[in-house]
């Protein structure tokens, strides 16, 4: 970054002085140094060497580590569910763990832990997701259960003999059809 502010500087000021095609020369010259898009390029030119402070934020946390460790327990207790999830349950799944002793939590901290977007709590547990190690799978199947179910897939289904049809009808008259006497359901007779 510095040396492609370094560049825009001196182009600058030879971009400010030129004629239309020595402009238009020397954009072209600066798009294929530093791959900037070509209005960009342009608006860097024009301004000169306006430099913009670092984007480094000041002021103070929100989520402090109390909330962070708090949300681990929290995520561990709940078997480690993403963000979503973990918002879902944390208001009856903390009220239950204060109220079993498993966790006890200052009123401050109690509130930021439930009022952090399941973005914030899921950017809060990434570093002890990474200290796990491993991702969640979903487990597939054992070989045995494997063996006993036959699974078809769409290239399989090639047969052209007939198979079977179950139909399930529901009578509308209550709860048995000995309240309606002898009378048959006019469709108990079709046959597939």
């Amino acid at each position: 970054m510095a040396a492609r502010k370094e560049l825009v500087r001196i182009l600058g000021d030879r971009y400010r002085q030129a004629g239309r095609k020595e402009k238009s020369n020397i954009l072209d010259e600066l798009v294929k140094v530093t791959g900037y898009h070509r209005k960009h390029a342009t608006r860097l030119l024009n301004q000169g060497c306006q430099v913009r402070p670092d984007a480094t934020r000041k002021g103070n946390r929100i989520y402090d580590d109390a909330v962070r460790e708090a949300l681990i327990i929290l995520w561990e207790t709940s078997d480690r569910i993403c963000g979503k999830r973990l918002k879902a349950i944390l208001p009856s799944l903390v009220e239950a763990m204060e109220r079993h002793g498993h966790l006890s939590l200052g009123e401050e901290v109690r509130g930021r832990v439930l009022q952090a977007s399941a973005a914030t709590k899921d950017r809060l547990l990434a570093p002890a997701r990474e200290k796990t190690g491993k991702k969640r799978r979903r487990r597939d199947p054992s070989g045995s259960v494997r063996k006993r179910v036959p699974v078809r897939t769409f290239g399989d289904w090639g047969e052209v003999r007939p198979g079977f049809f179950e139909g399930d009808f529901v009578a509308h008259c209550g709860g048995s059809l000995a309240e309606r006497g002898r009378r048959r359901h006019p469709l108990s007779s079709v046959r597939f």
